[in-house]
């Protein structure tokens, strides 16, 4: 176990000591007490009833790495624009289905103890954020039951599943809560980690969605981390539903995914964002004259064409964030490629903004991406700060005697870059130009050099024979000449030796720029940025 985990958390819990807003009561797990709706608050009409924020798969992903300007996702920046939000959606509540903290179905040994105390961040952050209830993935049991009823306390709201035992009355599944007079009810569901279904997940859906009618639920929410599939099976057969936010099972790996278009099965939304916290996806519910009833005010309908746009506004996010470091691209061509962002996201945007139905009450649906333009949230932030420096102080000490492998007889070792200055001054003179060179100190300028998920991709030879590790960067530290071309040791000896990637390919850059590290990277456009003179021409 994290060895001084009883320290940072007592830290870190000093800053988490938050309420729900939005007037929320609850009654949760079985179904204990009737509850008498209490009567809408008056607001304009063009503030919704209730916000009902959602998300799903964050798996493990407290942020992105920072390789790029304004990249997607970051916990610290979700809740900010949530907290943005309150003047607009003052009654609100948030949920997530899917593997919440752990991003891999299995802890590495070497990895458990930084990656329970990065999930322990987490909970504080959606905490923060006024969580309600997650339905835990596959993922989130990896450390056993007894840790996932931990992070349960930490986040302040329940797991509900049909999947997992809840700490608080066996096995939790449904939660009923009132916001803003409407009582809504959440049902978790969620697959075992083993062996057979009891019953099937449509048949047990349904058992709660009727206990939780009969004890005044208005609106019912299925909170499913069952996959997209499954989720529609069970939107056909449980009509009552209002909505099923749709979780994986599982996940596995830091591979993005994009946010599926919302849709309708019936009258039942299926609602789902992209993984690792890159959108926040929100379903706000206007009631009117009493009825629950909900006509789509968004256009569903319209989803592939809002789905375009945004793969449209993404790219050229991204070229705008490259052309910024480009000092050949004219002020004029950015400029313009900006208004061209500028018009995406306004149609983007008049989707999302249909009249209301002249009577009855209406939803409308959006997906936010989460960007970090979007702000800080100073709480999550500093614990987001004191969370790599706990990793880094543990980490430094606890990898303090390991090694790299050494090189066999005859195997190439690596020397550094000094040594391959010796004959190639101008590479090396060209390469203290890029951002190559410095990568390492990007780390530890933010106590992160001794991070697992960090340091492989900003040293040299990490975990290679003759190469670095954790701790021992000697000589090796930022991505030098071996990143690319391989341990130099018998060349350095012997010129005549070739170096073991004289002309490496591609493929040996995406091994760290890749998602969530980077979106949308094009190798062959980057290259321009580490070939000079002396170096590639």
């Amino acid at each position: 176990m994290f060895r001084s985990r009883a320290g940072v958390e007592s830290a870190l819990g000093l800053l988490f000591c938050l309420s729900l807003a939005g007037g929320v009561a609850a009654c949760q797990g079985c179904h204990a007490a009737q509850v008498t709706a209490s009567p809408l608050r008056s607001a304009p009409p063009d503030i919704p009833t209730v916000r009902l924020y959602f998300i799903s798969d964050l798996a493990g992903a407290l942020e992105p790495c920072g390789c790029t300007k304004d990249q997607l996702g970051g916990l610290d920046h979700a809740v900010a624009w949530i907290a943005s939000e309150r003047s607009r959606a003052p009654a609100s509540a948030l949920v997530l289905a899917g593997p919440t903290f752990f991003m891999d179905e299995a802890l590495a040994p070497d990895h458990s103890d930084q990656d329970i105390l990065k999930a322990e961040t987490i909970a504080y952050g959606i905490k923060a954020a006024g969580c309600t209830a997650f339905s835990p993935g596959r993922n989130d049991r990896v450390a056993g039951d007894g840790e996932l009823a931990r992070l349960q306390l930490l986040s302040g709201a329940p797991a509900l599943s049909t999947a997992v035992t809840s700490p608080n009355d066996g096995r939790g599944s449904a939660r009923l809560v009132v916001i803003n007079g409407v009582p809504i009810g959440f049902i978790g569901v969620g697959l075992p980690s083993e062996g057979p279904v009891a019953k099937s997940l449509e048949e047990e859906v349904s058992v709660e969605a009727a206990a939780l009618k009969s004890h005044g639920a208005k609106v019912l929410v299925a909170v499913a981390a069952v996959g997209r599939g499954e989720a529609k099976r069970i939107a056909e057969s449980v009509p009552d539903l209002l909505a099923v936010v749709v979780g994986s099972s599982k996940s596995r790996g830091e591979s993005n995914t994009e946010a599926p278009p919302g849709e309708r099965i019936g009258n039942v939304v299926i609602a789902e964002t992209a993984n690792h916290l890159q959108s926040v996806g929100v379903l706000d519910l206007f009631v009117r004259d009493g009825s629950y009833v909900f006509a789509d005010a968004t256009g569903l309908e319209r989803a592939h064409r809002r789905a375009d746009l945004t793969r449209r506004a993404d790219e050229l996010h991204i070229k705008i964030s490259n052309w910024e470091r480009d000092k050949t691209i004219s002020e004029a061509d950015l400029a313009a490629r900006r208004d061209d962002l500028s018009r995406l996201e306004a149609d983007r945007a008049s989707l999302d903004q249909q009249p209301a139905p002249a009577v009855g009450s209406f939803f409308r649906y959006t997906v936010k991406e989460i960007r970090e333009s979007l702000g800080h949230d100073a709480i999550v932030e500093e614990a987001v700060a004191r969370y790599y420096k706990a990793v880094n102080d543990h980490n430094r000490d606890i990898f303090a005697s390991r090694m790299p492998p050494p090189a066999m007889r005859g195997q190439p070792a690596y020397v550094g870059v000094v040594v391959c200055a010796k004959c190639h001054e101008p590479a090396k003179t060209f390469w203290e130009t890029t951002k190559h060179s410095h990568a390492y100190a990007t780390l530890s300028a933010q106590s992160k050099e001794y991070n697992l998920d960090c340091v492989s991709c900003h040293v040299t030879g990490y975990d290679q024979p003759g190469g670095s590790s954790v701790t021992h960067v000697e000589l090796l530290e930022n991505v030098q000449c071996e990143s690319c071309h391989g341990a130099g040791s018998l060349h350095a000896a012997r010129p005549k030796v070739e170096v073991p990637d004289k002309k490496p390919k591609e493929t040996i850059c995406t091994q760290c720029h890749h998602p969530p590290h980077v979106e949308l990277f094009d190798a062959k456009a980057k290259l321009t940025e580490i070939l000079g003179p002396g170096h590639g021409f």
